[in-house]
C-alpha cells in the first residue's frame, strides 16, 4: 500500500472492507486477470468470491441483507477492484446502480423481493437507457411501453447493456407517453426478470439478448444489445410503482454509475502508476535505472499527481451524494477528471515500458486497451462538461 490515494476520516469498518478487498484483489484478480481477460473469459471464481464476500450487498440496507455502507465506501471498494481488473468492477457496477435505483425508489414490495436476493447476489442487476444511434441523448429513446390490461407491452431495441447476458434483472428506461410535452416526463422504468444467457429468454417471451458485442477491452464481462418484442411485463413492475419518473429515476442511478466510473478510473490509473514506477527502477539504460533519467522521474511525478487529484475529487464526489445533497456537478467533474487522467497516466506508464508495453506478456498492454471505455461510460467528456458547464452557469447567475 503506498502513499498514493489515501482517503481521510474512514471507519474502522470501511478500512476493514478495504483492506478485505485489497487482499482479494491482491490474491485472486491481478493473478489472473490478463490471462481471462485475454480469453474474453467472463471471471466466475472471482465473481463467487465477491459473492462470498458480500460484496453484492454492499450498499444494500442491512434490514434487507445487506451491508448497508455508502456511497464513498461503494466507491473505494470499486477503486481497489479496478485497479485489479477494470471488468470486474463492472460486474458489480450495474447491479449497484439497479439496487440503489430500487432502494431509494421502488415500492416496498419491490424493495422486500428484489433487494434481499441482490445482497445475496442470487439475483444480479444490469440497467439499460441507450438505444442504437441514439447515444447520450437519453430523451429521444424509441422503446415504447402500451398499456394493456394488468401489464404493458414493450417494443424496441437497447445497446450497451453492461451484464446484459448474466443478470437476471434489467432496469429497462422506455416510453410510456403520458401526454406531457416534455420528452423526460414520458418515461418510465420497468423491472424485467430473466433468465441469465443468449438468445431468446426461456423466462420471457419476446425478449432476446443476441450475444456479446466484440470490444478491443473492457472484456470477460458481457456488453449486449437486449431486443424486445411484444414483451409483457405487469404493471407491479414499474419502478416505484408510478408510470413517469424513470428519466429521473435513471438520472439518480447514474450519478451513482459517473462516481463509479470515476472509482474505476483511479483505480485503473493507480495501477497503471505501480507498474510505471517499478518498471523504471528494474530497466537499465545507459549504466543506471531509467528512473534515475530526469525525463523519467518527470512523468513519475505528473503520473502521481494525477493519480492523487482524481482519487480526492471521486472521493469528494462520493461524500457529496453520501450527505443528501445534489451531486451531479461534482460527479460530472470527478468522472471527467477520473476519466482523462487514467488516459494519460496509463498511457505515460505504456510510454516508461517502451516496446515492452506492446507486447501482450505485460500488464500495461491490457491496462492501454481498458482506460478508453472510461471516457464513454457513463456519459461522455463531452456530455460531462455540458452537465458541469451548465450548473456552474446555475450557481453563478448574474442578475438581469
Amino acid at each position: 500500500m503506498g502513499r498514493l490515494a489515501q482517503t481521510d476520516g474512514l471507519t474502522e469498518i470501511q478500512r476493514d472492507i478495504l483492506a478485505t478487498v485489497r487482499d482479494f484483489v491482491d490474491k485472486e484478480i491481478i493473478p489472473v486477470a490478463t490471462e481471462l481477460e485475454h480469453r474474453d473469459e467472463y471471471p466466475a471464481e472471482i465473481v463467487e468470491g465477491m459473492k462470498q464476500l458480500g460484496l453484492f450487498g454492499l450498499t444494500i440496507p442491512e434490514e434487507y441483507g445487506g451491508l448497508g455502507e455508502s456511497l464513498l465506501t461503494y466507491a473505494l471498494v470499486v477503486e481497489e477492484i479496478a485497479r485489479g481488473w477494470m471488468s470486474v468492477s463492472g460486474i458489480v457496477n450495474t447491479h449497484f446502480i439497479v439496487a440503489h435505483m430500487i432502494n431509494a425508489h421502488g415500492t416496498q414490495e419491490q424493495k422486500d423481493y428484489f433487494l434481499p436476493r441482490m445482497a445475496a447476489g442470487e439475483v444480479r442487476g444490469a440497467f439499460s437507457m441507450s438505444e442504437p444511434g441514439l447515444g447520450s441523448d437519453v430523451s429521444a429513446i424509441r422503446t415504447k411501453a402500451v398499456r394493456d390490461g394488468d401489464d404493458y407491452v414493450i417494443n424496441g431495441q437497447k445497446m450497451w447493456l453492461t451484464n446484459g447476458g448474466t443478470s437476471t434483472l434489467v432496469a429497462v428506461l422506455c416510453r410510456s407517453d403520458e401526454g406531457h410535452d416534455a420528452p423526460h416526463r414520458n418515461m418510465t422504468t420497468f423491472l424485467i426478470e430473466k433468465e441469465p444467457g443468449f438468445g431468446p429468454n426461456p423466462k420471457v417471451p419476446g425478449l432476446t439478448v443476441p450475444g456479446k458485442i466484440e470490444k478491443m477491452g473492457y472484456k470477460g464481462v458481457d456488453t449486449t444489445e437486449l431486443v424486445l418484442e411484444d414483451v409483457r411485463v405487469p404493471a407491479d413492475r414499474v419502478l416505484g410503482g408510478t408510470t413517469g419518473r424513470g428519466f429521473y429515476q435513471m438520472m439518480d442511478g447514474v450519478e451513482v454509475g459517473r462516481v463509479n466510473v470515476a472509482a474505476r478510473g483511479c483505480g485503473v490509473a493507480r495501477r497503471a502508476f505501480e507498474l510505471g514506477i517499478r518498471y523504471a527502477q528494474q530497466r537499465h539504460t545507459f549504466g543506471k535505472q531509467i528512473a534515475q533519467h530526469q525525463a523519467i522521474q518527470f512523468k513519475l511525478a505528473e503520473m502521481a499527481t494525477k493519480v492523487e487529484a482524481a482519487h480526492q475529487m471521486m472521493v469528494m464526489a462520493a461524500r457529496k451524494k453520501d450527505s443528501g445533497e445534489r451531486n451531479d456537478l461534482e460527479a460530472g467533474m470527478a468522472k471527467y477528471l477520473a476519466s482523462e487522467y487514467c488516459k494519460e497516466v496509463v498511457e505515460d506508464s505504456f510510454r516508461i515500458h517502451g516496446g515492452y508495453g506492446f507486447s501482450k506478456e505485460y500488464e500495461i498492454e491490457r491496462l492501454y486497451r481498458e482506460a478508453p471505455m472510461l471516457l464513454i461510460g457513463e456519459g461522455t467528456a463531452e456530455i460531462q462538461k455540458m452537465i458541469v458547464g451548465r450548473r456552474l452557469l446555475e450557481e453563478y447567475r448574474i442578475a438581469d
